[in-house]
């Protein structure tokens, strides 16, 4: 952890996600943090996330914009409680909804994903993200996050595994 950023991803136990698990092995190893009242990501791509030469893949696009906003969504949560991320109870959230519009193609070089709270419940929170590559928004969306696990509930479903 760089000291002074305090990276959701690192308080999410048991997470295997391929883009946001940090010990998933080849995954993408998304890292999330609060500036003020948006969430930031810097991240880097390697050759092997192109979808055409130089140019970066949309479905990693997708991947890491879906990521950074589940990491969001379960930031803000704890923080409308007042709660430290490494607090109980632990939530976990799932995408219900993920609508990216592409402006222009994505450079295959560092990018800086930005999300903020449209709108918050217990249950769904929407969010709208922006995927920005040397100051311009190359890509942009809207999503909503459902709220699929509550380790203060006692629960036998595939989400308490």
């Amino acid at each position: 952890m760089i000291k002074g950023k305090n990276y959701f991803q690192d308080y999410m136990p048991g997470n295997i996600c391929y883009g946001c698990g940090i010990a998933t092995k080849g995954g993408l190893h998304i890292k999330s943090y609060w500036n003020g009242n948006q969430s930031e990501s810097d991240w880097k791509p390697s050759e092997t996330h192109q979808g055409w030469p130089k140019i970066m893949n949309g479905g990693i696009i997708a991947t890491l914009i879906d990521c950074h906003c589940m990491g969001t969504a379960m930031a803000y949560a704890y923080k409308i409680e007042g709660r430290n991320l490494d607090s109980k109870p632990y939530y976990k959230y799932a995408t219900g909804t993920l609508k990216v519009k592409y402006i222009k193609p994505t450079p295959n070089t560092k990018i800086k994903l930005i999300a903020r709270i449209e709108s918050y419940s217990k249950k769904k929170v929407f969010l709208k993200c922006d995927v920005i590559q040397k100051g311009k928004i190359t890509a942009t969306a809207e999503v909503w996050a459902f709220r699929v696990f509550d380790s203060s509930i006692i629960r036998n479903d595939i989400f308490n595994s």
